[in-house]
């Protein structure tokens, strides 16, 4: 999956960009406070999309 369209799709559920890491964009939920590190790689696994989708509480692509 592109990271792109994993952004959006995350973007999508109301959770926005918390902050900047060295190699990660950190994103937040703010219905339940939850974060999740994404990589700032082209292309993310899909295991790894699907797990970022737990951590964040928001339903699977």
């Amino acid at each position: 999956m592109k990271r792109r369209e994993i952004v959006r799709h995350i973007r999508s559920h109301g959770c926005y960009l918390d902050r900047e890491g060295a190699n990660h964009s950190i994103y937040r939920n703010p219905a339940n406070g939850r974060c999740s590190a994404v990589p700032r790689h082209t292309e993310v696994k899909d295991t790894l999309a699907r797990a970022i989708c737990d951590q964040l509480g928001i339903p699977r692509p």
